[in-house]
């Protein structure tokens, strides 16, 4: 409900604007105050993708832990939360935003799954720590998806803003330990 009332609101906005540029041209093409609405409504778009595009998580360099196989697996999972973030930001429907969720919840176990073998198959010895972690992670996302049967919107933004700040973290923080150890054995 959030979603729409926001895109009712920016709706409702570019039909005033419209109308009144409409009005002020009939009034007469000279007049400065239309010249300016014709700007704010042009400009609107860029604005907005400008302000949403902040919102959207971007690799960096400083995210890399230093084995190939996983930083593109760390790239991946960004592009997927970014996925997510356009169909909750664009009320792309319930059926979109599933899939996208989905989508990342699938390849999240998936990269669990190789990370943990690398780990396991090198002797990484904060294992099972490391793997405690991973199953927290996927126990919230499964709260986040009971939660989104009850309020859509509310579950999605949760689910977005958790899985960001997770990722991110998880990568800069216990990713790196693990990354020296496994590259000192070997694993590039």
């Amino acid at each position: 409900m959030n979603k729409n009332l926001s895109m009712f609101g920016m709706a409702l906005l570019i039909l005033t604007l419209i109308t009144a540029i409409i009005l002020g041209f009939m009034a007469g093409p000279t007049s400065p105050l239309t010249w300016i609405l014709v700007a704010i409504l042009i400009a609107i778009p860029f604005l907005h993708r400008k302000l949403s595009a902040r919102s959207y998580l971007e690799w960096k360099d400083e995210y890399s832990v230093g084995i190939d196989s996983i930083d593109q697996q760390h790239r991946r999972l960004v592009n997927l939360i970014n996925q997510l973030h356009t169909a909750v930001t664009y009320s792309t429907g319930e059926e979109f935003e599933r899939e996208a969720l989905d989508e990342l919840v699938d390849y999240t176990k998936t990269h669990f799954t190789y990370e943990e073998g690398l780990m396991e198959q090198n002797g990484y010895p904060d294992f099972d720590e490391h793997k405690a972690q991973h199953k927290q992670m996927i126990e919230k996302v499964g709260e986040v998806l009971a939660e989104y049967e009850k309020d859509q919107d509310t579950a999605m933004n949760n689910a977005l803003s958790y899985l960001s700040d997770w990722l991110i973290n998880h990568i800069n923080g216990t990713d790196k330990q693990y990354s020296s150890f496994l590259i000192g054995k070997g694993v590039k």
